[in-house]
This record gives C-alpha cells, structure tokens and sequence, in this order.
C-alpha cells in the first residue's frame, strides 16, 4: 500500500512538473509572438554605426515633438531617444522584384513586420491599409513586409481575405528583416512597427499592434510629416 501511494505521489509530481513547464513554454510563446514587452530601455541604446548615426540627430530633435502625439491608440509607441540610422532591410516586391529600405529614402515611412501566423496582424492589416489610403503619396508610405518563410501564395491569400487593397505587396521569406532589427533591439515579437524618417532614421519603435487608422494614428503620423 505504501508503496501504491509513492507512485501516486510521484506520477502527481510529474504531472506538476510538466503542466508547470507548459504554463511557461505558453508565456514565452506569447511574449515573443505578441511582442509586448516594454521596448523604451531599447530605445535609448545606440546599436548602430556610431558615425552613421551622428546624422540621425535630428530625427530625435522631431521624435521629441511626437512623444506627446504618442496616446491614445498609438501610446505603446516608444520614440527615440538616441540617433538611430535604421539598417538598410532586404526584401522584395509582389513581382519578386529586390528592394531595400533605402530605396523610399525621402519619404516617411511607417515599417511593418507581419506574419499570417501572428494572430493581432490580421485584425491590425487593415488598419494599416486604411492609414494608407489616408495618407500614402509621395510623402509617405506603409511599408508592411510579410516574413513568412513557406507557401509564398499564402500571404497574398491572407490579405485578399481580410480585405487589404491600398498596401503595396512586400515580403521576405528569409525573415531576416525581423532578425536585422532584432540585433538592435528594435525586434522582439510580432507585429513590429517603426516609424522612419526621411533620412533613414529612427523616430520611434513599437512592439505589438496599433489601430493605425485612428485618429491619434493619423495626427502622429501627420506631425511626422510637417517637420
């Protein structure tokens, strides 16, 4: 009987042990698909070349005008803090097409990483389709880079059905834009958001989705602009 009761209290124990491990497995899955840590000690840390940076100055003078802008629906976004010249990504257009983030050098541009697997995207693609059809012109644009790494017909499947039509088709199915910006520590789930500057720099960073067509959305983006 003794013996019975040691088993019992053994196979309990490692029933605990292994709910207890996959409790954790589903917290870390959720940090890093969802991305919502806080990001503003990230910000402050200079990762870059620190020569290449020293011309980012002024996007932070700006990013310092929009830190009051950054409430409401649009209050997760971090603005910068130090100069910061963002990498010159890597992906490529619906025709295949190689680009590079330097490629939109002076226009703003609202950067975006997503994923038909990352759950918050799909309710936060047509927010940001819409913030496009608002805003989007010679002066700005989305620029919303899709980092599956299989069935490239997936993703285009993806924004047919929840509506997409103003966002122009990017993707890189090596993912290593997400990697890039991780290195920085601009990257740490997903979505991933960064508003850039005219010249290629950092004016604030946001981890985890955002209603882009609201207005606090708008007026943020908007004083990006006027600078």
């Amino acid at each position: 009987m003794t013996e019975t009761r040691e088993t019992t209290g053994a196979t309990r124990k490692r029933i605990g042990l292994i709910a207890a491990g996959a409790l954790a497995g589903v917290v870390v899955g959720f940090a890093g698909v969802y991305g919502y840590s806080a990001m503003s000690g990230n910000l402050t840390r200079n990762a870059g070349d620190p020569a290449r940076d020293a011309a980012c100055r002024p996007a932070v003078e700006l990013a310092e005008k929009l830190a009051p802008l950054a409430r409401g629906e649009v209050a997760a976004v971090n603005v910068a803090k130090g100069p910061l010249k963002v990498p010159d990504l890597t992906f490529t257009d619906a025709n295949g097409k190689a680009l590079t983030l330097g490629d939109f050098k002076g226009r703003t541009v609202l950067l975006n990483l997503w994923a038909t697997w990352c759950v918050p995207c799909r309710k936060e693609m047509p927010t940001l389709d819409a913030l496009e059809g608002k805003l989007g012109g010679p002066d700005f644009q989305v620029v919303a880079v899709n980092i599956d790494t299989r069935d490239p017909a997936k993703p285009k499947a993806f924004l047919k059905e929840i509506g997409v039509q103003k966002l122009t088709y990017y993707a890189d199915p090596t993912a290593n834009t997400f990697q890039d910006l991780k290195q920085i520590g601009r990257a740490i789930g997903m979505p991933t958001t960064m508003l850039i500057g005219k010249s290629g720099c950092e004016l604030g960073t946001i981890a985890g989705p955002a209603e882009w067509s609201s207005d606090d959305a708008v007026k943020l983006i908007r004083a990006a602009l006027s600078q």
